[in-house]
């Protein structure tokens, strides 16, 4: 006689559960794999404008191309994620981005590295656009904020990881082989992941029809505390990768004359990040996320601020209280866009691609701008373009406490 199907729904894995671990472990390697596949020719953008005779703005657009295949990518992969699931698409990405990755090592030519990055950077889009709505859909409500803190602490570990290793590769052999070795840690990073991600239990398809799948797209925009977290998302990563682009060049000029393998060093601090975005999620999960959100905006304003002497103390400690404001802000922001859409009838995937569209569209946009303002007003251009996009943050962050939850909770 066959045992009785248990009624109880299935609420999501607890952090006691062995399946938890597992997830959390899986996802932060394929943050890891994924940003450092994504920030690898960034510590090493002297190395490329000096290997294709180019300017620093459009030495750039090696990290620009890629950012700007991942957002429009992003916006068909959330969508088709909720008609053929989140895990397939997590394991093609992971594995399709180091593959070409290969090819990148092997470009003959601007043109063709260029064109390589875009694809690569679509390629990537499987994991970021799935992650946050896999994880609002298999564990359980308490722990959704904390596991997505580690997942973007997996991200600023991976973003550290590419600018170390391409940096200190890149100085001693080429940036050839800099960009083979980021492409070996995806493919090492893509296994652990096929080992250890769980399969959905909680995710329920619907059907893979263009009009269905573009009206789930169009209802990720009607919720203006969504908008609101978007733009946040686009607001703060520009502001991000527009310091960390200038600094590459900054630090190479006069007074600090520093090498490539040196530069590389300086993003040591990428761990200040990891502890940024776990701690976020930690302190959202008992005081809410929008006490927290305001709070994480104001650090990462702080820290730009501290980089304002041409002294490498104050920079590097600028650079850490930045970073870790930064990816506190994401975590939280990220984590939130699938919570807040569910309590709005909205399905996550979409609204989770859009987010990331808006967060990949200021990467792309103000990382290259970045250089055009390097070249013009160095330092001080830099400074006032990311100070009014982190000011645009702290604004919207103020006005989402003011908005009613719809159901997802003070969390």
């Amino acid at each position: 006689m066959s045992a009785p199907l248990d009624p109880t729904p299935f609420r999501g894995y607890r952090s006691g559960d062995a399946e938890y671990l597992r997830i959390t472990l899986a996802l932060f390697f394929a943050g890891v794999a994924t940003f450092a596949t994504l920030y690898s020719t960034q510590a090493m953008l002297p190395e490329i404008a000096t290997a294709f005779d180019i300017a620093p703005g459009e030495a750039t657009l090696s990290l620009s191309v890629a950012t700007i295949g991942l957002g429009l990518a992003l916006l068909i992969a959330g969508p088709l994620s909720e008609a053929y699931g989140r895990t397939r698409l997590i394991h093609l990405s992971l594995t399709a981005a180091p593959l070409v990755g290969i090819g990148c090592a092997l470009a003959p030519t601007w043109e063709g590295l260029l064109g390589l990055r875009l694809l690569q950077g679509i390629a990537l889009a499987g994991l970021p656009a799935v992650a946050t709505a896999y994880l609002r859909e298999e564990l359980h409500a308490t722990v959704t904020a904390r596991a997505a803190g580690l997942y973007i602490g997996g991200t600023a570990l991976g973003g550290m990881t590419g600018r170390l290793v391409t940096a200190g590769i890149g100085e001693a052999a080429g940036w050839q082989w800099a960009l083979g070795a980021i492409a070996l840690v995806g493919l090492g990073c893509a296994l652990v992941v096929r080992l250890l991600l769980p399969a959905s239990r909680n995710f329920t398809p619907v059907q893979p029809r263009l009009g269905r799948l573009a009206g789930l797209m169009w209802g990720a925009l009607k919720d203006p505390a969504l908008v609101a977290l978007y733009a946040i998302g686009g607001g703060g990563m520009g502001a991000f990768v527009a310091a960390y682009n200038a600094l590459s060049f900054r630090l190479v000029a006069e007074p600090f004359g520093l090498g490539l393998g040196a530069v590389g060093l300086v993003f040591l601090v990428y761990p200040v990040g990891t502890i940024g975005s776990i701690a976020a999620g930690r302190l959202a999960g008992v005081f809410s996320r929008r006490t927290v959100m305001p709070i994480a905006s104001l650090v990462l304003a702080a820290g730009l601020l501290l980089t304002v002497p041409d002294n490498l103390v104050a920079i590097i400690l600028g650079l850490a209280v930045m970073t870790g404001g930064f990816f506190a802000v994401h975590g939280v922001a990220s984590g939130w866009v699938p919570v807040r859409a569910h309590a709005a009838g909205i399905a996550p995937g979409p609204a989770a691609s859009v987010y990331l569209f808006a967060y990949y569209l200021g990467s792309s946009v103000f990382g290259s701008v970045a250089g055009l303002v390097w070249s013009g007003g160095h330092w001080t251009g830099v400074l006032t373009l990311t100070l009014t996009l982190t000011g645009i943050v702290i604004v919207l962050s103020l006005l989402l406490r003011r908005t009613r939850p719809r159901g997802e909770g003070a969390r």
